[in-house]
């Protein structure tokens, strides 16, 4: 039999979802396995297995998780080696795994096609301690190395070479509670020094090749979330009216990355490097919300569709979204911005359309903060509500305020700035041509804005009438402002329906 270590979660797919702090009574291994089982089958898995007590040792034999997939494409079904729950004598239970734990996944669509795959999951140092009672039980664990990596391949009963594909993970270290009552409350962390993997596979069928390999310095994750002790995993609507939430944090650090492809002659490279940076995510009931950014990023693409490397830059590369998703017969906020601070782009990307070098070559930035109110016709979560949106001749949604906080974009020598504020009336659907009534005002300012136009003529770029053209709009809704080459306007929609600029009515 293989030597044992303590392992972290039931299987790889939930590896760190149970894992935690520590509590104060006491818990048995027969406790810690139900706990197992109580929350794999909160994710759908149906689980069959053999338990024997050997001393204070309760082993599970023929451990195998099955879930029909959504949309009647057949069943995947898991089958892991055996484990052991140790009592510790102290009120902990130690969870036992070898240090190679082959997971075996086999699925199967209606037409009779089989897939089997191995996953390997290697663990070196792993220790992992449960703690608590039977409604909180905390989970503790570390390890000096975690890895997972593609084994055995088997299409409709013939072994494929597909490549290889592995992840490390180095000195890993986690802890999670979770409190059973009407709900399943969970708060989880976990921390890593260096992550790096490997992927190099080839496509049985065209030959086409594709590589990736990276690392990072650190990784790290904070969350929480609650399920419903009843909930349907394969609905994702009825799930969160359940009461289903999350929320996370993932950071992570410096790091470095290469990709490759190739297919038919066609191929195409990038490298690139970053400071790190993060992504969250947030679900309820009645929002959905996603957030990332990337810091002081640098990257290199090199495709056969081009004679010479692109390269690019940028200090800062973010977004921040967060919108309604249930229905509702109010209005429920919404944001929405996205960053992109000092942009570089390499000097023969420039010379494609500027040649003689007479734009700037000053780093952009394009940075939009948006907030606002809407009104949802339906729940969007919701399968069955997909093909009435389709067929719908009314918007899904009315809009009823919207807030410009921020913009700024900034190129080529040339800024423009802007904050607005308005609200919607949408039972007004009339006055402006089937878009809600808008209430409010925006004030823009350009710098520089004639001088680039100088420019783009100069350059052949931009034909002199249209950029006579421009001009002239510029005028209609702009007037100088403080400083050379400098344009403000403020666009007014007053409660009349009239369009003002800059006091003038345009409608």
């Amino acid at each position: 039999m293989a030597p044992r270590r303590y392992f972290t979660a039931p299987v790889a797919a939930v590896i760190f979802s149970i894992s935690g702090s520590v509590a104060l009574a006491d818990v048995t291994p027969q406790q810690v396995w139900d706990d197992w089982e109580s929350y794999l089958g909160l994710y759908g898995y149906g689980v069959e297995a053999t338990t024997s007590q050997a001393g204070g040792t309760l082993n599970v034999t023929g451990l195998k998780m099955t879930m029909a997939m959504p949309e009647d494409e057949g069943m995947l079904a898991i089958t892991l080696p055996d484990i052991g729950f140790a009592d510790n004598g102290d009120g902990t239970v130690s969870v036992l795994m070898p240090d190679l734990m082959p997971i075996t996944i086999t699925a199967g669509d209606d037409e009779g096609q089989t897939f089997e795959t191995v996953l390997n999951y290697r663990t070196q140092g792993f220790t992992m301690i449960a703690s608590g009672d039977a409604d909180q039980m905390a989970y503790d664990y570390k390890a000096d190395t975690v890895t997972m990596e593609l084994g055995d391949m088997i299409v409709d009963g013939t072994p494929t070479e597909f490549g290889k594909a592995s992840m490390t993970i180095s000195d890993l270290t986690g802890s999670s509670v979770t409190t059973t009552g009407d709900m399943r409350d969970l708060e989880q962390t976990f921390k890593s020094g260096t992550v790096a993997y490997v992927l190099d596979i080839v496509d049985p069928e065209t030959n086409a090749t594709m590589a990736a390999q990276g690392t990072m310095d650190s990784f790290e994750y904070a969350g929480s979330g609650t399920l419903p002790t009843d909930m349907d995993a394969t609905d994702m609507a009825a799930m969160l009216e359940a009461g289903f939430t999350m929320q996370g944090t993932m950071k992570i650090g410096p790091g470095n990355s290469a990709f490759a492809f190739e297919e038919n002659g066609d191929s195409f490279k990038s490298v690139s490097t970053s400071q790190g940076g993060t992504l969250g995510l947030m679900m309820d009931a009645t929002k959905l919300g996603y957030s990332g950014e990337t810091r002081d990023m640098e990257m290199t693409l090199e495709t056969s569709d081009l004679p010479f490397p692109v390269q690019f830059a940028s200090q800062t590369l973010g977004f921040d979204l967060t919108m309604p998703v249930a229905k509702s017969d109010t209005p429920q906020d919404f944001s929405a911005s996205i960053t992109l601070s000092d942009v570089t782009m390499s000097e023969p990307i420039w010379a494609l359309f500027d040649p003689g070098q007479q734009l700037p070559r000053d780093p952009a930035t394009v940075d939009i903060d948006l907030t606002g109110q809407a009104r949802l016709m339906f729940d969007l979560l919701d399968p069955e509500n997909a093909e009435t949106m389709e067929n719908l001749e009314t918007p899904p949604a009315e809009l009823n305020a919207l807030t410009l906080n921020n913009l700024t974009v900034r190129l080529a020598g040339a800024e423009l700035t802007g904050q607005g504020d308005f609200t919607f009336d949408n039972s007004d659907l009339e006055s402006f041509g089937g878009m809600p009534a808008p209430l409010g005002g925006l004030d823009l300012r350009l710098v520089g804005g004639n001088g680039l136009l100088d420019k783009l003529v100069a350059m052949g770029l931009l034909p002199q009438d249209q950029a006579s053209g421009a001009r002239m709009m510029m005028g209609l809704f702009a007037r100088p402002g403080e400083g050379e080459d400098t344009l403000v306007s403020r666009i007014e929609v007053n409660e009349e329906g009239h369009v003002l600029a800059n006091g003038q009515r345009l409608k």
